[in-house]
């Protein structure tokens, strides 16, 4: 039977200590034992059900990593303060001084500035490929290559990662397959097809609202058991721990990210459309003219739609300014970076997301200078929001 995160969710059982319906918030950093042996061992990994010190795991993010593992269907998950802490993390436990990484050209700034310009600090190598190309892919692969690392869903360029394909090379290299799936939670399950590491800015779509910065990587469990192991693990040494009251709040939200994908991803259909009409140069991947159109058809589920990202090019920096602080005077949404809210959110991603990347290899990508992004939001009536971008588009006439 194919894996339903949504009911994945739903059939967690967690309550509260005295049967709140909600886990309760841990309010500790540290945890009492009864037995010293029983510290000693938990140091050494091997009591469990027990708690150290909530750097390295506390009840509140147990219950949301659980909840993780169980909506991409991995063995376990762990939660970091950052989606950037979450692939950093993960790279770093992956990776030793002399190694080598095979990424997609097209990739969130971030993470781009971290390969390109931090990792060579520790001799670790990076080739960007059209991550698309699958041969180009192959012979970026050497003898010390630790990772093939993409996203899902590019940013900011929308291509779909072949996940299956990718995963089959990995294999064959002996490598893994690390994905960001930021885009797309629900709607693609990276773990599923094949990839061995997924990783999330829950601070996105999972959380949905915009208050809080956070991070997931989900996997194997012995993956996140060397994450957080005492002595030479990666997020347990560097110590991006997620606060526990942002991981309660994340928690209670994801019950509700099924319906709020599926509204997500109306909502982007419906504008894609109306823009295609108007002769805009639109990329949405739920369009059959898009090149990863039949890719993610193969790779999607259903239930959850297209997704919410799209993005419209305008041929220069300047007339992309102009229309967007025309759609925020016009209630449109909002001139601002990430993605995921409730409102739409946009911004010229060469300037903004994907700064980062030199302009050279921005050119390489394809990326325009005149390309708005858009995270649509969850509008009610997006008839009224398309009225609004047309007053808008005649406007720039």
């Amino acid at each position: 039977m194919k894996h339903d995160p949504a009911r994945a969710i739903f059939e967690m059982k967690q309550f509260g200590e005295f049967g709140d319906v909600n886990p309760s918030v841990t309010d500790s950093a540290t945890y009492t034992f009864l037995q010293a042996k029983t510290m000693s061992d938990t140091f050494h990994g091997e009591a469990e059900g027990c708690f150290l010190y909530s750097r390295h795991w506390n009840p509140s993010n147990k219950y949301l990593a659980d909840t993780l593992a169980a909506m991409e269907g991995t063995e376990e998950a762990w939660v970091t303060a950052s989606g950037m802490a979450a692939i950093t993390s993960a790279i770093l436990q992956l990776c030793s001084a002399g190694d080598h990484i095979v990424s997609s050209m097209t990739t969130y700034g971030g993470t781009f500035a971290f390969m390109q310009n931090y990792l060579p600090k520790f001799n670790i190598s990076t080739s960007f490929v059209d991550i698309t190309d699958l041969d180009a892919v192959r012979k970026a692969i050497t003898p010390d290559t630790k990772i093939i690392y993409t996203e899902s869903m590019t940013n900011p360029m929308l291509q779909i990662s072949d996940i299956p394909a990718l995963a089959a090379i990995a294999n064959e290299h002996n490598v893994v397959l690390m994905v960001d799936n930021t885009f797309t939670p629900m709607i693609i399950q990276p773990a599923a097809l094949g990839a061995h590491v997924v990783v999330y800015s829950m601070t996105k779509f999972i959380n949905g609202k915009n208050d809080c910065v956070a991070g997931a990587i989900c996997g194997s469990q012995q993956f996140i058991a060397s994450l957080i192991d005492v002595n030479n693990g990666t997020a347990m040494l560097l110590g991006p721990a997620l606060d526990p009251l942002r991981s309660s709040g994340i928690l209670k939200n994801m019950h509700t990210l099924h319906i709020r994908m599926q509204q997500h991803s109306k909502n982007a259909m419906y504008l894609a459309l109306k823009m295609k009409e108007a002769g805009l140069k639109i990329s949405y991947p739920g369009l059959p003219e898009h090149k990863g159109y039949e890719t993610l058809k193969k790779l999607m589920n259903p239930d959850f739609g297209f997704g919410g990202m799209l993005s419209i090019d305008l041929g220069t920096s300047e007339r992309a300014s102009r229309f967007m602080e025309m759609m925020e005077m016009n209630d449109v949404g909002y001139l601002a970076v990430s993605l995921g809210y409730f409102k739409t959110l946009f911004s010229n991603s060469g300037k903004s997301t994907s700064s980062e990347v030199p302009e050279d290899v921005q050119h390489d990508m394809g990326l325009s200078e005149g390309l708005v992004r858009f995270s649509v939001g969850l509008d009610h009536d997006i008839e009224h929001t398309w009225k609004n971008i047309q007053k808008c588009l005649k406007m720039m006439e």
